[in-house]
């Protein structure tokens, strides 16, 4: 597990609530020997009263489904959390689901986590929401 839980100590009026779609980003490390470097990107919907509290609730589900886990070959593999990407607020949904997941294979992963990591502070800074592009 990584870092601290993010404290939400806001007194939460269910009439308030919003829903937002958080991309939440995973690095797979394993012992089988690939050319580039695996990432789970998945699509999760979370319910917050704002979008501080909907991107502090999206790192801590990143962080609580980390996992460490032998394969059927015997090969150690980890999904490591790396950070929330993106994050849309949406109309209602149901919390907590995933919606999209896929595996990203990069020939530096040192870059892609570092953009991963720029997209997550940026959705801290921005006032205005990204228009949501499906590939």
């Amino acid at each position: 597990m990584t870092g601290q839980r993010h404290a939400i100590s806001k007194t939460i009026n269910p009439a308030i609530m919003n829903w937002y779609l958080a991309k939440i980003v995973y690095r797979i490390l394993s012992g089988s020997n690939h050319d580039d470097a695996q990432f789970d990107e998945q699509l999760r919907i979370i319910r917050a009263p704002d979008k501080e509290t909907a991107f502090c609730k999206a790192k801590d589900t990143g962080e609580r489904e980390e996992e460490i886990f032998f394969n059927t070959n015997r090969q150690l593999v980890q999904w490591k959390f790396i950070n929330v990407s993106e994050l849309y607020k949406l109309g209602d949904m149901i919390d907590g689901a995933e919606i999209y997941s896929r595996i990203e294979e990069r020939g530096n992963a040192d870059a892609y986590i570092e953009t991963v990591n720029r997209k997550a502070a940026g959705i801290m800074q921005s006032d205005s929401l990204q228009i949501l592009q499906l590939v």
